[in-house]
């Protein structure tokens, strides 16, 4: 009992302190054996995910634009957790790349929608060109993704579709409007799927991350503070209002993500989690 309360008091964490993951499992998912697949997988949440799903045995299918940074990932990835890594170098805005991932993953049991990155601006700033495309990549790619892997899915009457969408589909934004109606769209299609997939034997779910401490964000903020601070080192006194101060850890995201897909979320679909701090249930 006291090895047990000091396991316990090690990795309790407190509100302000960032996760480490040292290997510890403290549930058993039973995804030890399954095949994972993650698109926007080379970095961010969508690494993370990875980790996380690794961590608890399953294989991977990895997915990103990038084949160097996909090679990094399937090498560490497969040492630290001696599970099979395979990776696609593929554009999924491209409906094409997605018939060439059919073919070359075959059946999978859990989809991580991951891929996509829309930009900031108002109508004004964001053109059509500039819209579409970003379309292409986050909201078509995760809607052909879901269609061509739910189809095979059904098949089998199993199978989980986990789409990570993010915060601005329900706090929209007019600074962000092409991301807030991608996401919000995102959303729906989500809880439409969810609502009827369960008749096939699939589960489609969705997380909305708040603002997540990525490569991206980091950048983006360093670049802020450089411009209202005149020093980019001060790019964290941007996060002292938001929930606990700090933004979330990807592999925060990534453990929800990885829970739901598991059985010991059997019987959760149809529904988008927020994973913000609270920051959307905030009045102002």
């Amino acid at each position: 009992m006291a090895a047990g309360l000091e396991l316990y008091n090690a990795l309790r964490l407190t509100p302000n302190h960032k996760p480490t993951h040292r290997g510890i499992s403290i549930m058993n998912l039973h995804l030890a054996g399954a095949t994972v697949m993650i698109t926007g997988s080379s970095k961010g949440i969508g690494l993370a995910c990875a980790e996380s799903f690794a961590s608890e045995g399953c294989n991977l299918h990895l997915v990103a634009r990038s084949k160097e940074l996909l090679a990094d990932a399937q090498k560490r990835l497969s040492e630290e957790h001696g599970v099979l890594v395979k990776t696609h170098a593929l554009d999924l805005s491209k409906s094409a790349s997605i018939d060439k991932l059919i073919k070359a993953a075959g059946d999978i049991d859990i989809l991580v929608n991951n891929a996509g990155a829309i930009p900031g601006g108002t109508i004004s700033d964001i053109d059509e060109k500039t819209w579409r495309e970003a379309w292409d990549l986050k909201v078509f790619g995760y809607v052909n993704m879901t269609r061509a892997f739910f189809a095979r899915m059904s098949e089998r009457k199993r199978g989980v579709i986990v789409n990570v969408i993010g915060m601005a589909g329900e706090r929209v934004d007019f600074g962000y409007i092409a991301g807030t109606a991608g996401n919000a769209s995102l959303m729906a299609f989500t809880k439409g799927m969810g609502g009827g997939s369960v008749d096939h034997g699939v589960r489609v779910l969705a997380v909305n991350p708040g603002l997540t401490e990525t490569d991206r964000v980091k950048t983006l903020m360093e670049s802020k503070a450089e411009k209202e601070f005149g020093d980019s080192s001060r790019w964290r006194e941007f996060f002292e209002k938001i929930p606990y101060g700090r933004p979330a850890d990807p592999r925060e995201v990534a453990d929800v993500v990885t829970f739901l897909a598991s059985d010991r979320a059997a019987y959760v679909s149809g529904c988008v989690l927020p994973i913000d701090g609270g920051w959307g249930s905030r009045n102002s």
